[in-house]
């Protein structure tokens, strides 16, 4: 219960019974113009949402079914095209789930829901019949999330904001909130050929289905900025033609707009605000919102897959868009708070470990069970190949702390479609002991956050030594080596949507999200970046040509490592956000890819460069490993399937580790890759010799002689701007060769 303070400074109206409740049938209190429903038959309480099917005696309709534990009463509400609203009562009730079946409701009806139950917000109970709520099992959503005063259970505008949210606010949010859309699952994927890649295979390629396709010039303007859009032969051009294997969408779920960015003119673009967990996006859709954008998505991953092309969501189960206390009430909250979210001792307030005013409770079977029945749906109904998730620590967690033996994790590992599909954990959250990485289990792959720094700290000049950069570079053994995990359980990245794009982190030191309307608070400090001398964009020649350098060795250094690279949408171009490194609110030309870039000879040459190193990749097993290294001689001449070189010629030792250095040689031997292919036969490959040089000044770099090599072909070369097909460029073995200021050499060995 409240404090005494609290319940002195709450008004007396709602200091009332805790089970007094707005009546079902009381309009003043209810509002909206309404009539009387239809007949509601008994139904079934599975499966949950709304499934148009059917009924007993061959009578088309849909079924509805909410789970919502501890309400008193459940309203099913329809509309019409002009808005007005007829209530049918579920009086059915099964294991905590409300049901029945509506003969005559077909595809593309709009509906909502309304549940009633005590207002009593010191106990965590917060239902408010006034509030239209979205069936969280949705398959459509049709309308906008505007945040009026109406749409809050609370009073918002309460002139003591600290009690405000014990304030039951009872106006109509009907008008203000869209709804759920029935739609017809008839499609059973028959013609649809999954690429299923293999994960050594893999690269994968982060992008936002809005800002990739906005500025196209090859695809048509109506379809810009949607799944379609995505579809279209010039955007599936060139993901195939770039190489990569798996496109990463940002997050398509249905998500609403946060207040204060609505308030100042802005919009939530990356969508990391989900409200809807089984409906694409309404906002992407050429087609319309009245459930053909499902179709659509459905037309996105085929055209995807039949380009060889696996599609992964970017998904966000650790919170919602209702946020904390002060939050708007729109589904989640108003269905059975207590049961959707953690809440703290003091049940008025939320526990967060997302920073983001809510965490799922997903230790409760029910929200475990949207979340699963949801990951189910995106794989065998809308034909998706797996799934990024969102702050992975929050799901972890058991009652408090991170449990890699949560029952999250546990019913992932047993369930017989989610086990077989790509996963992939951001191993931390905000709250405390959130920092998993390396601790995942096996099936998972993780964001490997230790490669990216690294890496950046190394092309900066911050590495204090080069121990850890020798890990990240092969697979990162000492996060990985446990439990049967691989070297693909690591994600490398340098970039991700959140932060520097790569040609920021060699443009800025400082974050400049001014635009974003907070100060430049927003985003992180900690770049690891370096501007080459200057702070943000310049006309000096030989500091563009120095940043166009560092974008060359950065990317190679990202496509020749062990591991599964991530490339973020048009980094292989050298796409800019202007030095805004928390760009989630820009829904503009900061964010859209800048495709008129490709016209500047600086990019052309970039991409043409990711094109080559991902081919050579592509063509290169002992570049993708399927396991890790030994390190040990495979053979008598001593020669061993791993070995680290000084610019001196000579192996590393563990003082070398432990000692600054700018330049690093790495030799993977092509004879000793473990694993056979299809037909059981040995893999073997050529041998590469790769040297990184981040000093500001050339080198003297003696390569091995034998058994290493008897001569060296130079492949790559990131000094120069032009990349010829073939340098052909012979060394001898013993011999010294000049490397060049910030450049990584690719050597293949020549016997």
């Amino acid at each position: 219960m409240s404090s005494a303070a609290e319940q002195e400074a709450v008004p007396e109206a709602v200091q009332r019974d805790a089970g007094d409740r707005l009546s079902p049938v009381n309009g003043r209190q209810n509002g909206g113009s309404r009539r009387h429903g239809p007949a509601v038959w008994p139904g079934a309480p599975t499966p949950l949402g709304a499934r148009y099917r059917v009924g007993p005696d061959g009578t088309a309709g849909t079924n509805f079914a909410l789970w919502a534990g501890g309400a008193d009463s459940v309203e099913l509400c329809l509309f019409d095209a002009s808005g007005r609203e007829t209530r049918c009562e579920l009086t059915e009730l099964d294991h905590e789930i409300w049901h029945g079946f509506v003969p005559g409701v077909l595809p593309g009806q709009r509906y909502g829901f309304r549940v009633h139950g005590r207002w009593d917000p010191w106990t965590g109970a917060r239902w408010n019949p006034a509030k239209l709520l979205l069936d969280p099992y949705a398959r459509a959503v049709d309308g906008d999330f505007r945040l009026p005063a109406e749409v809050y259970g609370h009073v918002r505008d309460w002139p003591q904001q600290h009690v405000a949210d014990t304030v039951r606010d009872e106006r109509d949010s009907a008008p203000h909130v869209p709804k759920g859309v029935v739609v017809h699952d008839d499609d059973d994927w028959s013609d649809d050929h999954r690429p299923k890649t293999p994960w050594s295979d893999s690269v994968i390629y982060e992008v936002h289905v809005r800002g990739f396709t906005k500025r196209h010039p090859g695809i048509p303007e109506e379809l810009r900025g949607t799944y379609a859009g995505l579809a279209h032969p010039a955007a599936i051009e060139h993901l195939t033609s770039l190489g990569v294997t798996a496109v990463e969408l940002l997050p398509v779920h249905q998500f609403a707009h946060e207040d204060h960015l609505l308030r100042r003119g802005l919009k939530n673009y990356w969508g990391y605000n989900s409200i809807g967990y089984f409906a694409p996006h309404a906002g992407y859709a050429a087609s319309g919102t009245a459930g053909q954008q499902v179709g659509e998505f459905k037309k996105m991953v085929r055209a995807l897959h039949a380009a060889g092309i696996e599609v992964i969501l970017d998904v966000v189960y650790n919170h919602t868009a209702e946020a904390g206390e002060l939050g708007p009430t729109l589904s989640l909250r108003g269905i059975d708070n207590r049961g959707y979210y953690r809440l703290q001792s003091d049940a008025r307030r939320y526990t967060d470990y997302t920073g983001c005013g809510n965490t799922l409770h997903v230790v409760q079977p029910h929200v475990l069970r949207l979340i699963t029945d949801s990951l189910r749906y995106w794989v065998t109904e809308m034909g998706v190949d797996g799934f990024r998730f969102d702050l992975a620590a929050a799901l972890a967690r058991s009652m408090h702390d991170v449990d890699m033996l949560s029952p999250f994790l546990a019913v992932i590992a047993q369930d017989p479609v989610l086990r077989r599909v790509k996963l992939i954990a951001e191993p931390w959250d905000v709250g405390n002991g959130g920092y998993q990485v390396g601790a995942f289990p096996p099936l998972w792959t993780e964001w490997n956050d230790r490669y990216r720094d690294a890496v950046r700290d190394f092309w900066r000049g911050a590495l204090p030594d080069v121990r850890d950069l020798g890990y990240r570079l092969s697979g990162s053994s000492d996060l990985y080596a446990w439990g049967g995990r691989r070297p693909q359980a690591s994600i490398n990245f340098i970039t991700a949507h959140d932060g520097f794009t790569l040609r920021d982190l060699v443009s800025y030191e400082r974050k400049h999200n001014e635009a974003n309307g907070e100060g430049n608070r927003d985003g992180t400090g900690n770049n690891r970046s370096w501007n080459c001398g200057v702070e943000g964009e310049t006309a000096d020649t030989r500091i563009n040509a120095l940043r166009r350098r560092q974008l060359r060795s950065l990317l190679a250094t990202l496509l020749v490592s062990t591991g599964v690279p991530m490339l973020v949408a048009g980094d292989e171009m050298g796409r800019t956000q202007g030095g805004n490194n928390n760009a989630y609110c820009q829904d503009n030309e900061v964010s859209w890819i800048d495709w008129s870039l490709l016209d500047e000879p600086g990019p052309r040459t970039l991409l043409e460069l990711t094109r080559r190193l991902l081919a050579l990749r592509h063509t290169h097993p002992v570049l993708r490993r399927r396991a890790f290294f030994s390190g040990r001689a495979q053979a008598a001449d001593g020669l061993r399937d791993l070995a680290w070189f000084t610019p001196r010629g000579t192996e590393m030792t563990e003082r070398d580790w432990y000692a600054p250095a700018d330049t690093l040689g790495l030799y993977l031997s092509g004879r000793d890759i473990p694993g056979r292919d299809a037909r059981g036969e040995e893999i073997t490959d050529d041998s590469f010799l790769t040297i990184l040089h981040a000093a500001d000044r050339p080198a003297s770099f003696l390569l091995p002689g034998a058994p290493w090599a008897d001569a060296y072909e130079l492949i790559v070369d990131t000094s120069r701007e032009e990349q010829t097909a073939a340098p052909a460029t012979l060394h001898r073995g013993g011999a010294s060769i000049n490397v060049p200021a910030r450049s990584v050499l690719l050597l293949k060995v020549r016997t």
